[in-house]
């Protein structure tokens, strides 16, 4: 490790650097002396400095003010034209969504119907299969009596031999 007096002897040069913030009470400061030393070394009269100043200020703030005034035209128009986008997309995602519900209605509209024509098909084929079932079954009640009777005398000649 080297120490102090090692440095002193060396023929490289070094830098200090000391970091310090600039401040706004500072660059004031600065203003302030500029103008007090301008106002020294002027080479006109008070009044006639004065009256440069003045008409300086005044040429400022016409420049500040027109620069304001073409700021806020551009802001203005830069907010309407968003605004008239905005309401552009507003306006097609309600016709969008306008013609998606009237599909939607049209869809269950047609489920209906044809849920409607299904039920009254399975009504139709319920009716005409009880139909059938009935008679069917009337048939069988008719020919019950018939069968009975043919058994017995099927019996009776089985039993005399014939």
């Amino acid at each position: 490790m080297r120490h102090r007096d090692e440095f002193d002897d060396d023929d490289e040069p070094y830098v200090i650097i000391e970091k310090r913030g600039g401040s706004a009470g500072s660059f004031l400061w600065g203003l302030a002396i500029g103008a007090g030393i301008a106002l020294l070394f002027a080479p006109d009269s008070g009044e006639e400095t004065r009256r440069r100043i003045g008409q300086g200020a005044r040429r400022a703030k016409d420049t500040a003010q027109d620069a304001a005034g073409e700021l806020r035209d551009n802001v203005t128009d830069k907010y309407e034209h968003a605004r008239q986008a905005v309401e552009e997309r507003i306006e097609s995602a309600r016709q969008a969504i306008e013609m998606k519900k009237a599909q939607a209605t049209e869809a269950i509209r047609a489920g209906r119907e044809a849920a409607q024509q299904a039920r009254d098909e399975l009504e139709r084929r319920i009716s005409e299969t009880k139909a059938a079932y009935k008679a069917g079954a009337d048939v069988a009640r008719r020919n019950r009596p018939l069968a009975a009777a043919t058994e017995t005398n099927d019996d009776d000649v089985d039993s005399s031999g014939t």
